[in-house]
């Protein structure tokens, strides 16, 4: 079965906790809207060279991207393109989640491996484990990402290791 790579929005690709006016590099400002009816755009920050590099990676390694993010579609339309993504398949989280992401994730991602970005897995370390404890002997890479930084390549260089392996 081809592996999943999994892609959180807030955190790991766009750094939401990043200082105001200290943009890390290589990230470009977008203004979104969030809802057809509001005025109010949302400021992220989104890193142009993110797309091509997952691409690359998924692409060597016969690995499918997905987005696991609460911007579910939306995710489709205003980040997968800034960042050169073609619209990608999406882990739906409909109604409120007691233990997250993982639920979802794990009825989405079931039997394959998994590499999953995100900047949240210690919210619920409880559902962490038994989602852990539910994949045992599936190859399971869950990278944590610091929201302030967001993607780095160190976390490319460990998702590219747990590729090959």
């Amino acid at each position: 079965m081809r592996p999943l790579i999994l892609l959180d929005v807030d955190g790991p690709l766009s750094p939401w906790a990043a200082a105001r006016h200290a943009k890390p590099a290589g990230y470009v400002e977008h203004r979104l809207r969030i809802s057809r009816w509001s005025r109010k755009r949302l400021r992220i920050w989104l890193n142009p060279e993110h797309g091509p590099a997952l691409l690359a990676l998924a692409g060597a390694a016969n690995a499918e991207l997905a987005w696991a993010t609460s911007w579910e579609h939306r995710a489709n339309r205003q980040v997968g393109p800034a960042i050169g993504l073609p619209p990608l398949p999406v882990v739906e989280f409909a109604g409120p989640q007691p233990s997250w992401k993982f639920g979802p994730v794990a009825r989405f991602a079931a039997g394959r491996p998994l590499a999953w970005f995100d900047d949240d897995f210690d919210l619920f370390p409880d559902a962490r484990q038994a989602f852990l404890d539910r994949r045992a002997g599936l190859p399971t890479e869950l990278i944590p990402v610091d929201a302030h930084t967001g993607l780095t390549g160190e976390h490319f260089g460990r998702l590219e290791a747990w590729l090959r392996a």
